[in-house]
């Protein structure tokens, strides 16, 4: 009976992985709709066409050497081991398969922070390719200080569910792309003054927000890797710091300029949620809202200081992601708990905790997102000059946007235009 029991209860925590699991694959749809909502119309085919080939090449890189790199045997620094994983990379209480496909679904969503900043104008096949050099080496090897047994994790470094392993490294090779690839053509005038480029289609983009909201409930709860008592806890305190997050953005943009900005605000929703990933197991209710509020005004603020260094990031993701993820893993170390349930064992410094562990989330912190910063400059200059075509577009395909130039193909024009018109007009017989 016992035994039985056993077997149960592991296969019932297989199921809540696996289901969130799906969740998190499904916030893929949530990016696209978001990227290509904020983008301008001439590009939303170029940015699904981006965020579908990030799921593909990082499932087939993380599974064939990231996830070894990850999880992997090795030293403090890299795993060296289980790489074309054929026992599955199982996880010791979950089924085999069931632990790496979990962290499989999770390698791309760092990249797809990415593919948010350099919009607009960087190469489809030169993103491709960073997509693939990114799961192969930077975003495991992070992933392995921290959940992989590496140097962090020795030190007591907490990030639950990765506001910095997922978010900020995301924000940090972001904020390298951006920098070397450079702003969208007009963007900035030569006066200094900022040229709006408004989203297209804010349906669009509030619809794949929601989708994004719903899949952090698997994004967090799931990473607790079984159905116990906490899962609720997490998914509740997650949902607490979105909606403060919303609120708290909404508040402050409608203090800065009087208006009540939609884009501000579905960016603060997510800022919230980037902001409680690492603390969601540590942190209370409570305090929750909190940390969601305050992310929501550093998204805010961090995304006009963003635009006036004249650093175009289209969707706002190196705030949202880098500065949001930053701030939600030092925030563990300023009002976290070991045992959050009971609101107990506090770690945090403001709820008498000390300073100890805030200075450890500051070190892994800023270490997590240097390394990503670093090593995604490097290798974005890399294929900026060894690879044909560099980064960038040219002027020409960036004016006549990408969806054309890059994909012979519009998302909303009925008629056939692009390079596949003058095959049907070769086609047409004449009149």
């Amino acid at each position: 009976m016992e035994e039985q029991l056993s077997e149960l209860t592991t296969y019932a925590n297989a199921l809540w992985v696996l289901v969130s699991a799906a969740l998190v694959f499904f916030m893929h749809a949530g990016f696209a709709l978001v990227e290509s909502g904020f983008c301008r119309k001439k590009n939303a085919v170029m940015v699904l066409m981006k965020n579908f080939g990030v799921v593909a090449i990082s499932s087939i890189v993380f599974y064939l050497v990231g996830y070894g790199v990850m999880f992997g045997e090795g030293n403090a620094f890299m795993g060296l081991a289980s790489f074309f994983p054929n026992n599955g990379g199982a996880d010791a209480d979950l089924p085999p398969y069931v632990f790496l496909f979990f962290q499989l679904v999770f390698a791309a969503t760092a990249c797809t922070i990415v593919s948010g900043a350099v919009a607009e104008r960087a190469r489809l096949l030169t993103f491709f390719f960073f997509t693939a050099i990114a799961t192969l080496i930077i975003y495991p090897v992070v992933g392995h200080w921290v959940w992989g047994g590496g140097w962090l994790s020795e030190k007591g470094f907490i990030d639950f569910a990765g506001s910095t392993v997922v978010h900020g490294v995301g924000g940090g090779m972001a904020l390298a792309g951006a920098l070397i690839i450079g702003p969208r053509l007009g963007k900035y005038m030569p006066d200094g003054t900022v040229r709006p480029m408004p989203a297209h289609n804010f349906p669009l983009a509030a619809l794949g927000v929601l989708i994004l909201w719903l899949g952090w409930f698997g994004f967090n709860g799931g990473s607790e890797l079984a159905m116990d008592a906490e899962v609720g806890r997490i998914v509740l305190v997650t949902n607490l710091a979105a909606a403060a997050g919303f609120c708290g953005a909404l508040t402050w943009i409608r203090i800065r300029s009087g208006l009540l900005d939609l884009s501000m605000a579905l960016n603060g929703a997510l800022a919230g949620l980037v902001g409680i990933t690492a603390g969601c197991y540590n942190i209370t209710g409570g305090w929750s809202i909190v940390v969601g509020a305050v992310a929501g005004v550093i998204c805010v603020e961090g995304v006009l200081a963003i635009d006036k260094m004249k650093i175009d990031d289209p969707v706002g993701a190196i705030t949202v992601h880098g500065i949001c993820g930053m701030f939600g893993t030092i925030a563990v170390g300023l009002v976290g708990y070991g045992d959050a349930a009971a609101g107990t064992d506090p770690v945090g410094l403001l709820v008498g905790g000390g300073a100890s562990q805030l200075g450890i989330q500051v070190m892994g912190t800023l270490a997590g997102v240097a390394f990503a910063f670093v090593v995604g400059a490097v290798v974005w200059l890399a294929l900026k000059f060894l690879v044909p075509g560099g980064v960038r577009v040219s002027e020409a395909h960036e004016l006549e946007g990408l969806d054309i130039a890059e994909c012979g193909v519009e998302a909303y024009n009925e008629e056939l235009t692009g390079i596949h018109a003058g095959t049907a007009m070769a086609a047409a017989p004449a009149e």
